[in-house]
């Protein structure tokens, strides 16, 4: 008996397949938009993560200012000196390396082809914080730090701007006025997740940057390795509170620097990706429960319209159960069924949308099943009413119904 209820729950939805189709376009849209959208906020968070990831893990980032602005409109922080790089690497435990950079830009010049980008000078201790191997040639040596020689390793976007497909290891170029022999090529990172091309550098020895480029010996920036051992919190503090005695900040006054975890890039960027992805999701069910109440209005609707092929039913001997049994399983079936499409739909715009966001497409199964979940429980909920009306009908009534 109950397989035959399902037949003729199916068989009313195949009659009128079009009123069908319409009935679940609010529960397609609404399983597709919050699929999608959840599916879509989680690439992107991992993504940005991967991004960051790609940088290194227990780093602290030691800049001046408060932010990674210069923020307020004021005059410039100071820059760091040689000595607070040594200060930091002999004073405060947990430390295994510490890059100091100072920051310059430039055009790079070779055999006609040219190319604006960022020139980094640092020392090798940049590739103990953050391992960025190489494709190819080699990194600094120590007599090559030590005097400040001429060389240089290119990021992937700057090679491929300059060289093509040509073997840049041996070549002389010019950048920023400078000819610098090219020594290795660094490994593609792509773009960082909180804006920029990775890629897009020079890295040079700290002493020829400084005395080339920005005309003095400071230091714009400092990379600080965190032994795993360690908590970077700590470490963080330690750091913080010897700039603070190295500086003359005394208490009661604004630090002139800040000291920024990694960790909390990861940290941030997860919990505003989740927030944004739980309101648009929020915003995007509302389009399901948009869904209900047009299954529920139809069902009513077709209550009324079958009043009497319900009172028939009942006077020759089916039970008020099988009745709203049949008139629930319609409800159910035609979410379902909306589900269904929606989540083929989801997968679509998924598809569509991915390269353009530039992100991984990812399959959550868990997201799709919720989904699909909840789109049956709303063909229950909203279907029961209607279900509960065609079974409470008086056979005599509804045999009288024209």
């Amino acid at each position: 008996m109950f397989f035959t209820t399902i037949l003729l729950a199916l068989r009313s939805i195949a009659r009128h397949k079009l009123r069908s189709f319409l009935t679940t376009l609010g529960i397609i849209i609404g399983v597709a938009a919050v699929v999608t959208m959840v599916t879509l906020g989680r690439a992107t968070t991992a993504a940005v993560q991967a991004s960051i990831a790609s940088l290194g893990t227990n780093i602290l980032q030691i800049r001046p200012g408060q932010g990674f602005g210069r923020g307020g409109g004021g005059p410039r922080p100071p820059d760091f000196k040689a000595g607070d790089v040594i200060a930091i690497r002999q004073q405060i435990a947990g430390v295994t390396a510490v890059a100091a950079q100072a920051q310059s830009s430039g055009t790079a010049i070779y055999e006609g082809a040219n190319w604006s980008t960022t020139i980094n000078g640092t020392d090798n201790s940049y590739f103990r914080v953050q391992p960025w191997p190489l494709v190819a040639g080699r990194t600094f040596t120590t007599q090559e730090e030590q005097a400040g020689k001429s060389v240089c390793l290119l990021g992937n976007t700057v090679k491929k701007n300059l060289y093509r497909d040509a073997d840049p290891l041996g070549t002389r170029m010019r950048i920023a006025g400078v000819s610098c022999d090219v020594i290795g090529v660094l490994s593609a990172r792509g773009q960082a997740g909180f804006g920029g091309d990775q890629d897009d550098i020079v890295l040079m020895p700290l002493k020829m940057v400084q005395r080339r480029l920005t005309g003095n010996r400071d230091v714009r920036l400092m990379l600080v390795g965190v032994d795993q051992a360690y908590s970077t919190t700590r470490v963080q503090s330690a750091v913080t509170e010897l700039l603070k005695e190295r500086r003359g900040i005394t208490p009661g006054k604004d630090d002139d620097f800040f000291v920024f975890d990694t960790k909390q890039i990861n940290d941030t960027v997860a919990t505003t990706t989740g927030l944004l992805t739980g309101i648009v999701t929020a915003v995007a069910s509302i389009s399901l429960i948009v869904g209900g109440i047009g299954i529920m209005n139809i069902m009513l609707v077709s209550v009324t319209e079958r009043t009497r092929e319900i009172g028939i039913r009942l006077a020759i001997g089916a039970v008020a159960r099988e009745v709203l049994m049949q008139f629930l399983i319609e409800a159910i079936a035609l979410s379902c069924l909306g589900g269904l499409i929606g989540l083929v739909v989801a997968q679509g715009v998924i598809l569509l949308l991915v390269p353009v966001l530039k992100v991984s497409w990812l399959f959550d199964p868990q997201i799709n099943i919720i989904a699909f979940a909840i789109s049956a429980m709303i063909g229950v909920i909203f279907g029961y009413f209607p279900a509960r009306r065609a079974a409470g009908l008086n056979p005599i009534d509804a045999l009288r119904h024209e």
